[in-house]
């Protein structure tokens, strides 16, 4: 138990400022950064390394804010979808399908650069940083980065505005 209390101290406002970059929402990232501890501490058993525990719980934050991303849409109303212009219907179609676009991207690569990218850009992690958490250099970091980013733009060229 000391050792997840310490473990929650120690990254408790890290993961909270993770999910705040993930989904612009403080409410939101106070009730997943909850979440994501309630589900370290029930799976702390699996926590292999202790130098990679911020990664580990990034990864549980991440999942449980897609989680819940998954559980909006499916008990999304229809009334709330439907907007009052059709000129901003079209505008708001177009951004929901690059937001899904990219969301599937991001999902469809493979690691490690879904993590780079993720840590880079989201927790804004400096790639020096990055790379000490993967036991590489930081060489490997910016590669790894410029690659995914790559990817990603590659993928979403064609759901260009």
């Amino acid at each position: 138990m000391a050792d997840f209390e310490r473990l929650f101290d120690e990254n408790r406002e890290y993961v909270f400022k993770y999910l705040v970059k993930l989904c612009s929402s403080c409410e939101l990232a106070e009730e997943l950064t909850q979440e994501a501890f309630f589900r370290a501490y029930m799976n702390l058993n699996r926590l292999r390394n202790e130098a990679s525990a911020r990664t580990w719980l990034c990864s549980i934050a991440k999942n449980a804010y897609f989680a819940r991303l998954s559980e909006q849409k499916r008990l999304m109303p229809l009334d709330d979808t439907l907007p009052a212009d059709e000129q901003d219907a079209a505008e708001q179609a177009s951004n929901r399908q690059l937001s899904r676009a990219a969301q599937r991207a991001l999902h469809a690569l493979e690691e490690p650069y879904r993590e780079v990218f993720t840590l880079a850009v989201f927790a804004e992690l400096p790639l020096k940083r990055i790379s000490e958490r993967f036991g590489k250099s930081e060489s490997w970091a910016r590669v790894t980065f410029y690659r995914a980013r790559k990817k990603l733009m590659e993928e979403l060229k064609d759901h260009e505005l």
